[in-house]
C-alpha cells in the first residue's frame, strides 16, 4: 500500500481508503447509493484489510448513524 503525507500533520495515510457511506442505507439519500448490510460490510472490510488498507471513512451522518453501527 502506498502511503502519503497528510498535509503538515506529520501523519502518513494510505493513498486509498474505504468509504462506508453505503453501509446501512438508513435514509433515502444513502439508500440511493446502497444499503450494505453487516455481512456484506464485514466482507468489504476484510478484503480491504487483507490488501493492506487501514483507513476507513465513516461519519455519524452516514445513514443517520447506521453506517457506524454496521
Amino acid at each position: 500500500m502506498e502511503f502519503r503525507q497528510l498535509g503538515g500533520s506529520g501523519l502518513k495515510v494510505p493513498a486509498l481508503s474505504l468509504g462506508t457511506a453505503t453501509f446501512g442505507g438508513g435514509t433515502d439519500f444513502f439508500r440511493a447509493w446502497g444499503a450494505v448490510g453487516p455481512d456484506e460490510a464485514r466482507r468489504f472490510v476484510d478484503i480491504a484489510l487483507d490488501r493492506g488498507l487501514c483507513l476507513f471513512d465513516s461519519a455519524d451522518t452516514y445513514s443517520a448513524g447506521l453506517a457506524e453501527e454496521v
